[in-house]
């Protein structure tokens, strides 16, 4: 199984970006599907996530009402699309597939078991 991420890319502040991340290999099931990001000299933290199951979406408090997650069951792809972008909003995003826990745990990145390869989002001034 194999996540792949594109869609980043160099943008300005209050743009947008749409994200995807599309599964390649067998199909997954999991608890849950998940965004993260990495700036320079930071953790990885937990920017979204989205139930498989209940198509309920999770947000951390930077990004909730600038980010939406939504999913293409038929093309085995998430999307995290990212509007009014700000200057903290720069780093590698991820995208992953937790197939072990509940959506209890969806926030913490140790739950997660696939990962994408990451990709790069810089918003400039």
């Amino acid at each position: 199984v194999q996540l792949q991420a594109s869609g980043g890319g160099l943008v300005q502040a209050g743009d947008s970006l749409r994200l995807s991340c599309k599964t390649q290999g067998r199909t997954l099931d999991p608890y849950t599907m998940g965004w993260f990001r990495q700036a320079p000299g930071k953790e990885r933290e937990f920017v979204g996530c989205v139930s498989w199951s209940t198509n309920a979406a999770w947000y951390s408090e930077s990004v909730k009402g600038r980010f939406t997650i939504s999913r293409d069951n038929a093309d085995n792809t998430v999307y995290l699309q990212m509007n009014n972008l700000n200057l903290e909003d720069t780093a590698v995003y991820f995208c992953a597939a937790n197939t072990r826990y509940g959506s209890d745990w969806a926030r913490i990145a140790t739950s997660y078991d696939y990962w994408g390869q990451g990709t790069q989002v810089t918003v400039s001034s």
